[in-house]
């Protein structure tokens, strides 16, 4: 940035006003979106509701403004700041959904206390949208006229099977650079681990219980599957890390089987998640376990098992280190922070890798709290992520 431009950026930073912040935020919170899950969508939850609020936001702020439905009632909304050239752009990505509130007292009841804002989706991610709004408004103020253009998008269904951000994959808008303003406590965050879900099936063959040497064990079977797959961690552990990401990940997470407990199951299902590494693949992933379960049939030649497609299917994220959004919000930390600052991989799975964009994920709050029955964010990230955003604009599109 030249002197000129980094003038104006300081000017606007100053102007910056946290009460505006903090009242978009308080009003979305009273918005409920919850996601619907594999339920159907209804009011409360879908994101049609706060959809038409961030729509109108936008608008009145200057923006060019449309939506676009991923499903019924569960819009992707856009609006566009245009730039006097043509290239580069940016865009300002976020969910508009938030997980169910069930146990959460006054959930969106907006409340601020000891320098936080509570709430359901104060931090996940409406804060993040918030801050966003506060970055067009003081371009929008000061008459700022960009050279690249700006866009700000909110996404549907990011907290189930992200069909929001697959649409804007397959419909656009596309971007030169993208920013997602998940909980990440403002650390940067080009790359993230993937998630892929697979179901594995045993059989057996079904007898009353008191005859058990007469029917085959779905259970015990799966058993040794769980067995089976004991090591996959450590041999994971042993492979090339990824520079930010690590290692991957196995876990079993969900297992059923049988129907009644006075008679053999005949079938057992193990749903199992797995985290993936960038460049790792699913097929590889299906390899791996193969390899493991078809040694099984040595000592059970009756052993049958079966291998689902993908229940979750969400590729890994792996911004290169030298992209131009990803230096901008390191620098912009570092003279916030007056620390050096280096990039980090996020923990959770995102809308990232769907959006056809190349995007880095960075935003206010904290991962701990985003899914808590006491969700909150810090009022001074707030600040200090609406100036890295500003500083991102102007470095990028200025």
């Amino acid at each position: 940035m030249n002197d000129q431009v980094i003038e104006q950026l300081n000017s606007l930073s100053g102007s910056l006003s946290i009460e505006s912040i903090k009242d978009r935020l308080k009003e979305m919170i009273a918005i409920p979106s919850e996601n619907p899950m594999a339920g159907e969508p209804r009011p409360g939850h879908r994101e049609k509701e706060i959809g038409e609020y961030y729509l109108e936001q936008m608008s009145q702020l200057g923006m060019a403004v449309s939506s676009r439905d991923a499903a019924p009632g569960r819009p992707n909304v856009f609006g566009t700041r245009q730039g006097v050239g043509e290239r580069p752009s940016l865009m300002l990505c976020g969910h508009l959904d938030t997980v169910p509130a069930e146990g959460y007292e006054q959930a969106y009841c907006a409340r601020e206390a000891d320098g936080r804002i509570y709430g359901r989706g104060s931090c996940d991610m409406k804060a993040g949208l918030a801050c966003y709004l506060e970055v067009v408004r003081l371009l929008q103020e000061a008459d700022v006229q960009l050279q690249g253009t700006l866009i700000l998008c909110g996404v549907a269904d990011e907290e189930w099977q992200m069909i929001g951000s697959r649409e804007i994959g397959l419909n656009g808008p596309m971007a030169d650079q993208c920013i997602i303003g998940e909980p990440s406590d403002l650390a940067v965050c080009p790359a993230h681990k993937g998630q892929h879900g697979l179901f594995i099936r045993t059989f057996g063959k079904a007898v009353h219980s008191s005859i058990p040497e007469h029917g085959e064990n779905a259970i015990e079977r799966m058993a040794r599957v769980v067995t089976a797959l004991s090591d996959y961690n450590a041999e994971l552990a042993s492979r090339e890390p990824h520079p930010l990401c690590g290692h991957g990940r196995y876990s079993p997470g969900v297992i059923r089987g049988g129907d009644l407990v006075s008679a053999v199951p005949d079938f057992c299902e193990l749903e199992i998640d797995r985290r993936l590494l960038p460049g790792d693949s699913a097929k590889s992933v299906r390899q791996d376990i193969e390899k493991r379960l078809e040694s099984l049939k040595a000592d059970d030649p009756g052993f049958r098992y079966e291998i689902s497609d993908p229940s979750w299917d969400i590729p890994a994220n792996d911004v290169p280190l030298d992209s131009p959004v990803v230096r901008s919000l390191l620098e912009s930390s570092q003279l916030l922070t007056g620390s050096p600052v280096q990039a980090s991989a996020f923990p959770g799975a995102t809308d990232a890798p769907h959006l056809g964009s190349p995007a880095v994920v960075c935003g206010p709050g904290s991962l701990v709290q985003a899914h808590s029955l006491n969700e909150y964010v810090e009022i001074e990230q707030l600040t200090r992520a609406t100036q890295m955003y500003l500083h991102a604009v102007f470095d990028l599109l200025a």
